[in-house]
């Protein structure tokens, strides 16, 4: 899935000078692993995960998906990347509150489907056949305000997978939960991965969550590092 070498990504400050958030990182991630990334504030997890997920082009180095070089792609073509191949979690839901959690899940496809040749009834039954997956077949007629943490995050995973994508990128997706709602979302994922054979990587501070997958790398200071 992805075959990553030499990875660098420098930023200029005013106040702190260069700053090297990845300094020549190689990595492969296989088609359906399920990979934690673990790293202090800073570190260079947000920024990995960035580029995995085409939305930051690194300053030295390629990073292969989908069969493209995405460090050299143009802007439209890591749009098109991310509208059809990637699906996005984060510790924040991003709800439109005065969507219901179908209508949240429906807007997902639009990006992707500039052809129309996804109607208007099957985006809906998309819509609510992924809600299913993540437990939500009861609350596709509920707005955010009416759903719990737990309940949001999971309608914001059905929004990510709506779309059927190959890769599913979570940042920090239960830094917001108590550990009830974590391990409820954290079970979501595992079933979702496992059913599906979705390539899954999760940026958490969690160590209990990085626990649980199969692969653990740490990234700190820039340098990445598998963990046992």
């Amino acid at each position: 899935m992805y075959s990553i070498t030499g990875l660098t990504k420098t930023y200029a400050t005013r106040q702190r000078g260069t700053i090297h958030a990845l300094e020549g990182i190689d990595l492969q991630i296989d088609d359906g692993e399920l990979v934690s990334i673990q790293g202090p504030t800073g570190g260079g997890k947000s920024t990995l995960l960035q580029m995995l997920g085409a939305l930051d082009r690194p300053s030295d180095g390629s990073i292969k998906a989908f069969d493209e070089d995405l460090a050299v792609l143009s802007d439209t073509e890591l749009t098109r990347i991310r509208a059809r191949e990637i699906g996005f979690v984060f510790q924040h839901y991003n709800l439109i509150p005065t969507l219901t959690a179908a209508e949240n899940v429906e807007v997902a496809i639009l990006p992707s489907n500039c052809d129309g040749k996804v109607t208007p009834p099957e985006r809906r039954e998309r819509a609510l056949e992924v809600l299913a997956q993540v437990g939500l077949a009861d609350r596709a007629t509920h707005r955010p305000a009416e759903l719990s943490g737990g309940q949001q995050q999971r309608v914001a995973i059905a929004r990510a997978l709506v779309k059927r994508p190959r890769v599913l990128l979570a940042d920090e997706p239960t830094g917001n939960l108590d550990e009830a709602m974590r391990d409820e979302i954290w079970d979501v994922i595992e079933r979702l991965h496992a059913d599906s054979g979705l390539t899954v990587a999760i940026v958490t501070h969690d160590t209990a969550i990085a626990r649980r997958t199969p692969r653990r790398l740490r990234i700190a200071a820039g340098r990445l590092a598998e963990l046992d």
